[in-house]
């Protein structure tokens, strides 16, 4: 089996675990410890959201997600949606593309630019 096809069925295998184990966010969340960042210096870090916005989203509740981090909400719909059809792809037959290799210097400032807008909305909205 090609490794693209692995790859497929792989992601849609978690996409398929994360939608099945939603009910369960809350309780699975639960023993999570807080970000170590923000406990030592008050501020949430750059990734601080992402848990609840994904709770968020095991609740059906977006508007909660995005309010939570407009980036990890997003990321995780881009996830959860790209891995079930990838694993569906991959069950068809399909394998998946290649990653191209090193970005080039204005998509690596984007990401860049974008992940710190997200953190200052973070830092914002707490």
């Amino acid at each position: 089996m090609p490794a693209g096809r692995q790859l497929g069925l792989l992601w849609g295998g978690v996409a398929a675990a994360l939608v099945l184990l939603a009910p369960l966010a809350e309780r699975i969340a639960a023993p999570l410890p807080e970000c170590p960042f923000r406990f030592l210096t008050g501020l949430p870090c750059p990734a601080c959201g992402s848990g609840g916005a994904a709770l968020a989203l095991a609740r059906l509740d977006p508007a909660g997600a995005f309010a939570a981090s407009p980036l990890a909400a997003a990321a995780w719909v881009a996830f959860i949606a790209g891995g079930l059809v990838a694993g569906a792809a991959a069950l068809r037959g399909f394998a998946l593309p290649e990653v191209p290799g090193r970005l080039g210097g204005w998509p690596r400032a984007s990401i860049v630019a974008v992940v710190l807008a997200n953190w200052g909305w973070v830092i914002a909205t707490r």
